[in-house]
């Protein structure tokens, strides 16, 4: 089990109960969960799925980490792994709240999270899930050298997978490291 991963701005780190209001005002906001099952979540709801967050860590040995902001330590949301039973394959996902978008913090762990995927993890492939209107989120998997793989749904909704190979992900790396 991965305890943290750290970027020069963000700590994802295990969850903590403190965590739950702010995650709670995370989840109520409609913006933010737009595209994650297209409604805010009340106190329960944000309750049972921070419940499920930490469950599939207990379960699986990875998930989704609490993401904290390095400068203000504070609770930013939330990003990882998840592949749960009847999930198309393991994913990299992300979710911020809506004042954090915009600063690059998706892209700077999206990165860190496919190093550990495929470098510490010993993953052979990474998919996204992305609901296909989800312009932002489509622009972060570009970014880290995902592409359109496929199409499925989720809880009925659409989503568009994105993905990457491990060979893929190191040939795109070196490039960059050349640069």
């Amino acid at each position: 089990m991965i305890e943290t991963l750290e970027t020069v701005r963000l700590l994802l780190r295990q969850w903590k109960e403190e965590d739950f209001d702010e995650y709670a005002r995370i989840c109520a906001d409609a913006e933010v969960m737009r595209f994650l099952g297209g409604k805010p979540f009340n106190r329960l709801e944000a309750w049972r799925h921070m419940a499920f967050l930490v469950g599939h860590w207990q379960l699986r040995g990875f998930g989704h980490w609490a993401v904290e902001e390095k400068s203000s330590g504070r609770l930013i949301g939330r990003m990882g792994f998840l592949h749960p039973d009847g999930w198309p394959d393991f994913e990299v996902g992300w979710t911020l709240a809506r004042e954090c978008w915009g600063r690059g913090y998706a892209t700077e762990a999206a990165r860190r999270m496919l190093d550990c995927a495929f470098n510490e993890m010993d993953r052979d492939h990474v998919i996204s899930l992305i609901h296909p209107d989800n312009r932002a989120s489509i622009n972060v998997a570009e970014k880290m050298g995902e592409r359109v793989e496929g199409r499925t749904e989720i809880f009925g909704f659409p989503v568009l997978i994105y993905g990457i190979s491990r060979d893929e992900w190191r040939k795109r790396e070196i490039t960059e490291q050349t640069k």
